[in-house]
């Protein structure tokens, strides 16, 4: 079994990306949808704005075992952690490809300059004994709750949006921020604090609008829904309906700014949001949405507005010192962005 880096996949190699991944979403589903071939198409030919990413995959021939990617976020050496993604098909797990790939995916982080890389994965899935056991730790927990708009009371969401704060106003835009609005948004961000301390990099209206090119760069479309206090956005929350979705959208960035906490602009800010989906996108049935274990304003928010946890999901954390390094047989040099 062959480690190969894939610089330019070829379309035979992208197949064979997507049914390790469909394979392995059969064994371990977690109440998420399939995996869709056109998403891991354009995750593979192109690296979101403003990152890079490295792929790996274990080769039997043509058939690919067991694939890796490392996502680069900034400029080499950025004080940001890269983010790695390792899948194996189920009937070649516990035969030590996952390290190997790991091996190579740490010595393309250290290239880069990079302390510290994370990874996402589903509890109680193999994927937690094999990241515990090569050193990772845990530092997050998340609730994967999910919205079934069918579901919903008659009238309680009209109900909600009719019960708005005094005093504030909402906008809502699609895509990119209006100009407009862009240097409140950023500031917006900035005053999450734990999204500040996570990302390691402030918000300003660049990347702003930097983040929105990238949802719309893949075919998505990215909703906002913001209260204003003045010019100043006070809180605001974000959709996208992700192409090819199947009736699924996703929950971004819900936000409150401190001094404006405690006036439920989070809840009504969230049910303008499902009003306006309504109308605007009826196909979208199910809104998924990640809240960290510990922010139970957040959980109670979207309890009140119709969400149920169908999953947990675990971030775990390594530096990249503590991470093995690659036999020289499978260092690979690097490659283009």
């Amino acid at each position: 079994m062959d480690v190969i880096a894939l610089d330019d996949p070829t379309d035979a190699q992208i197949r064979e990306w997507h049914r390790v991944l469909a394979a392995v979403h059969a064994a371990d589903p977690g109440a998420e949808p399939a995996p869709d071939p056109e998403r891991t198409t354009a995750r593979l030919l192109g690296a979101e704005p403003g990152s890079r990413q490295r792929l790996w995959a274990a080769a039997d021939g043509g058939r690919l075992a067991a694939v890796a990617a490392l996502r680069l976020p900034g400029a080499p050496g950025a004080d940001r952690p890269a983010e790695i993604d390792i899948q194996v098909r189920p009937e070649w797990r516990r035969r030590g490809l996952g390290g190997r790939l790991l091996a190579v995916a740490a010595g393309g982080l250290r290239a880069d300059g990079r302390s510290s890389v994370i990874a996402q994965v589903l509890a109680g899935t193999p994927a937690v004994p094999f990241l515990e056991s090569h050193g990772f730790e845990c530092v997050l927990t998340l609730k994967g709750m999910l919205l079934r708009l069918d579901e919903l009371p008659a009238g309680r969401v009209a109900r909600l949006v009719a019960q708005g704060p005094a005093g504030y106003r909402l906008v809502r835009w699609r895509g990119v921020v209006p100009d407009e609005h862009a240097t409140a948004l950023a500031g917006a961000k900035t005053a999450m604090a734990d999204l500040a301390e996570y990302e390691g990099t402030p918000w300003d209206a660049h990347r702003v609008r930097e983040t929105a090119e990238m949802v719309a760069k893949r075919g998505d479309d990215l909703y906002t829904v913001a209260a204003l206090d003045g010019a100043a956005i006070a809180g605001f929350t974000e959709v996208v309906v992700p192409l090819g979705a199947a009736g699924r959208a996703a929950q971004y960035d819900t936000a409150v700014v401190p001094e404006h906490r405690g006036r439920r602009l989070g809840i009504w800010v969230k049910a303008a949001m499902l009003q306006w989906l309504a109308g605007e996108r009826p196909e979208v049935r199910e809104i998924e949405t990640d809240n960290s274990g510990d922010n139970e304003h957040m959980i109670a928010v979207n309890e009140e507005l119709g969400f149920r946890v169908e999953r947990e999901s675990l971030e775990y954390q390594a530096a990249a010192a503590a991470l093995p390094a690659p036999p020289l047989a499978a260092r690979v040099p690097e490659t283009r962005s």
